[in-house]
């Protein structure tokens, strides 16, 4: 494939795979102001009194992490790498996230301490680095501006989001403004070399993950087949990292998949790790063959394989009209993005979008 068709191609996956529940039954405006997206960080345990470090309380609006992580180092007197969080959160809205510091030199920012788009709002003792991915999950409330269209059938689209969940696609942030990273990418492939820089490598990097993955579980709503296990299926334990290959899925295990307990999974492509077989090998072979020698070159990387869930299922899913304003309140589980549920339910006139 040429390579602007590649491109092409890999942005689609990217920035508009399809949906799985059908057309979005209502439409609006998201993120007028930051105020209309908020979130935030469900961490799953208190922070435990260590001497070693501390964890801040953060409230940042319309702030880049990152940049936060950078303030937070010099007010600590760290080096930037040393300060540790759980996730990136968009810079288009309010979020409150952890973040920790070095705390046996230099002097930690107190509650109080504010900086570019920023605030502390608390500080506590912890003995261990936040790091990346240690969180139970995200509650957001989105405001859906101008809201129209058939709002009688969104209660029934509800309804099943909660039952069933949606498909667990990549946020447009991990591909940049416009899936610019994918141009990164290609670029990649072209001349074999990485970025020198940590950031822009790994934004690389997780990029061409996300497509890749992106190919996969794209195919699997097209084909009906994302929310059930096929023969040779690895097998998610739900609001777990544990996988197991699943060679002849039995009906206690379809209907546990059902529930939520279980899930299918897709590459988060690299060296080794489980794959799948039978029937799931072959359909996982086919999807990945669109976006090749991704998943071969992030594997010469040394980037290790992983599995992530193909479903993501909101906990307490609820809405309210506000005026001409419908606002959604849910909480969903680390890695999942709150825009590729609100694209199952609202056309906002943006692709999927935004990441938490």
């Amino acid at each position: 494939m040429p390579e602007a068709a590649a491109v092409a191609a890999w942005r689609r996956l990217a920035l508009d795979p399809p949906r799985a529940w059908g057309a979005p039954p209502v439409s609006g405006t998201i993120r007028a102001t930051p105020e209309d997206f908020t979130v935030e960080e469900r961490l799953g345990y208190a922070p435990d009194g260590g001497r070693a470090h501390c964890l801040l309380w953060v409230e940042k609006r319309a702030a880049n992490t990152l940049d936060v992580a950078r303030e937070l180092a010099s007010a600590a007197g760290c080096h930037p790498a040393e300060v540790g969080f759980a996730g990136m959160k968009d810079r288009r809205a309010v979020a409150r996230q952890w973040f920790s510091v070095p705390a046996e030199r230099g002097q930690p920012p107190p509650a109080g301490f504010a900086g570019n788009g920023f605030r502390v709002l608390a500080s506590h003792a912890h003995s261990r680095k936040l790091r990346r991915g240690a969180l139970a999950g995200n509650a957001f409330s989105l405001r859906i501006r101008d809201a129209g269209g058939d709002l009688a059938g969104l209660a029934s689209r509800l309804e099943r989001l909660a039952a069933g969940g949606f498909p667990n696609y990549f946020g447009i942030q991990r591909f940049g403004a416009g899936g610019a990273n994918l141009e990164r990418v290609q670029s990649w492939l072209d001349r074999g070399c990485l970025p020198r820089g940590r950031e822009a490598r790994a934004f690389l990097l997780s990029a061409a993950r996300a497509v890749a993955f992106q190919a996969l579980l794209a195919r699997r709503v097209a084909d009906g087949s994302w929310d059930r296990l096929l023969p040779g299926e690895v097998v998610n334990l739900a609001g777990s990292a544990s996988v197991f290959v699943a060679e002849s899925p039995d009906e206690a295990l379809a209907a546990r998949c059902r529930d939520g307990d279980v899930h299918p999974t897709g590459p988060l492509c690299g060296e080794g790790g489980l794959l799948p077989v039978a029937e799931a090998a072959a359909v996982e072979q086919a999807a990945l063959e669109c976006v090749a020698p991704i998943p071969e070159r992030l594997a010469a990387a040394g980037l290790r394989a992983e599995r992530r869930p193909l479903v993501a299922r909101p906990e307490g899913l609820r809405h309210q009209r506000d005026g001409d304003a419908l606002v959604l309140e849910f909480e969903l589980p680390r890695g999942a993005y709150a825009t590729a549920l609100l694209r199952e339910l609202a056309d906002t006139g943006a692709p999927v979008g935004g990441l938490e």
